[in-house]
């Protein structure tokens, strides 16, 4: 007697199946790829809008301490907390003679996002500025 060539029924059935499994498996790996690329890119032009307000900070106005805020293209939101800044060691010595200029910490948040899904990226600088002009550090 011969044997027939071909394949069953169940076996086609099962192909399927474990190709329908790896293809869903295969659509979920893609689609997590994306919402990645797409989060990178948020957060590649918040810190392109951040590197452009941090580098443009105070070239037309004196740097003075202070919270400012504002928006970048509609959807991006940015606040920036401005204090003068010493090093650690220096924080608790005694005041020695007034210098001409006074660093400053630039603190940055840019927020985008839903409320509720909001997302933040912070950066932080050193900025040189000229003392007051009344002689006293802030």
């Amino acid at each position: 007697m011969r044997r027939a060539r071909g394949f069953s029924l169940l076996e086609v059935v099962a192909a399927m199946l474990l190709l329908a499994i790896a293809f869903a498996a295969l659509m979920q790996v893609a689609g997590g790829a994306i919402r990645l690329s797409g989060s990178a890119a948020d957060y590649s032009r918040a810190a392109l809008w951040a590197r452009s307000l941090l580098d443009g900070a105070f070239v037309l106005e004196p740097l003075q301490p202070g919270s400012r805020s504002g928006r970048f293209d509609g959807r991006y939101r940015w606040q920036l907390d401005v204090r003068p800044w010493r090093p650690a060691q220096e924080a608790n010595a005694p005041p020695g003679p007034a210098s001409p200029l006074v660093l400053y910490r630039l603190d940055l948040a840019v927020s985008w996002g839903a409320a509720g899904r909001e997302r933040v990226a912070r950066f932080s600088t050193l900025r040189v500025a000229s003392a007051p002009a009344n002689g006293n550090a802030p």
